[in-house]
């Protein structure tokens, strides 16, 4: 088969993450050894590079500037949330047509691949040679037909230490503050707050309790278990995702304004962990105080997981692989072989139009039958994304001296 000629354009979209740049740099390296890709270029700010016709020239760049991309955190060529109009479709394919781009690489997450795959059906339509391929990433890990996402291990990784850090702050302090809600990024789906339990080592570790969106919480049953814990131990950490529902259907706490609506109509989210502090003040009278990590838990590099920056890496690379066998209207997938002895990933494929329309949340089974924890089969699904062990962490025994007086 006689494979397509011409040049390639990639972009990033949405929540930039710590590895998202490792998908970039797999695109970029892999497609310079296609003698049939002529030129690479790489959009500024997602599809409104495109739409707008900001593009850079990526075989310019110095190639070790690239290879350190690779572990440079958030989105090297800028991102954007925008929702094409049907006008501005069409404004694409022609910047495609001027630049003879017959490539086209998108990184992103739902809204994304839809993007991805209405471009591909509409240049297709036209008459127009284009392979248009979908690479995932988002740290909300909700995108269905791939087991996880570039994205996730990382994010993963950085909330359960941080978790854990902050459960040996308030078992210090808590004598004064003694109870600690951590609020934790997360739309509809809990992946990210559900991986604050990966750096527990036995029951009494934190936290000590876990709400995700997919289970709705009843007031009277969190506060029954907020006593029960402070009762056992004098203080409680709380990890709560930031879209987790009441007994009613609707958020604890969000935005409503249309300034925080994106154009996609995605509310931002915010406000639970406030909102259960000051439930526990006024009805258990137990002081109680939060931290809210904010958009520093999807993109910070230091505690990258070598898995997830490995595997957005080979997502990238593939997908190049993959068009150059004349494959469109894809999106890679990252597929868990089943193997018990070890962990093993590779790639698949899953039509654009499926990702588009479809949503992840939690499986019944990875959520204790309380609601407010996590079971031995997430343990199982989620440790091996974020890259090895924590760090080790140590007590004291404590021994006490007899009392003089």
């Amino acid at each position: 088969m006689e494979k397509l000629a011409g040049n390639l354009v990639v972009a990033q979209s949405g929540g930039p993450t710590a590895v998202i740049n490792s998908s970039l740099v797999g695109v970029i390296q892999e497609a310079i050894n296609h003698n049939e890709i002529t030129g690479i270029y790489g959009a500024l700010n997602g599809i409104e590079g495109i739409l707008y016709e900001n593009l850079i020239d990526l075989k310019k760049e110095n190639p070790q500037t690239i290879e350190k991309i690779k572990r440079t955190p958030s989105a090297a060529l800028g991102s954007c949330r925008h929702k094409l109009s049907s006008e501005e479709y069409e404004k694409i394919i022609d910047v495609f047509k001027a630049n003879n781009i017959r490539y086209f690489f998108y990184i992103g997450g739902n809204d994304s691949m839809n993007t991805a795959h209405v471009v591909g059906k509409m240049t297709s339509e036209m008459g127009y040679d284009l392979i248009a391929m979908g690479i995932p990433k988002t740290i909300d890990n909700d995108l269905e037909y791939t087991d996880h996402c570039p994205g996730y291990g990382s994010v993963a990784r950085w909330v359960a230490t941080s978790v854990r850090d902050a459960g040996f702050d308030t078992e210090a302090i808590g004598v004064v503050d003694r109870v600690k809600v951590v609020e934790i990024m997360g739309r509809n789906a809990g992946w990210i707050t559900a991986a604050s339990a990966l750096g527990k080592e036995k029951d009494t570790d934190p936290p000590h309790l876990i709400y995700l969106p997919e289970r709705p919480i009843s007031i009277d049953i969190l506060l029954a278990d907020v006593e029960e814990w402070y009762k056992r131990l004098g203080y409680v950490v709380i990890a709560v995702c930031e879209g987790v529902k009441g007994e009613d259907g609707n958020l604890l706490s969000a935005s409503a304004s249309s300034i925080d609506t994106d154009s996609f109509g995605h509310v931002q989210m915010g406000g639970a962990a406030d909102f259960i502090c000051k439930l526990i003040k006024d009805k258990l009278k137990i002081k109680a105080r939060f931290d809210k990590p904010g958009t520093i838990q999807r993109m910070s590099m230091a505690l990258v997981s070598e898995v997830d920056l490995n595997e957005a890496y080979m997502a990238g690379q593939d997908a190049v692989k993959y068009a150059m066998e004349g494959i469109k209207g894809k999106m890679v997938s990252l597929v868990r072989e089943d193997n018990e002895d070890e962990y093993i990933c590779k790639t698949g494929l899953v039509e654009l139009d499926k990702v588009a329309d479809a949503e992840k949340n939690i499986p019944d089974n990875y959520i204790n039958e309380t609601g407010n924890g996590v079971t031995e089969e997430f343990y199982k699904y989620a440790k091996p994304l974020i890259g090895g062990p924590l760090l080790e962490y140590a007590r004291f025994e404590k021994y006490l001296l007899s009392k003089k007086l």
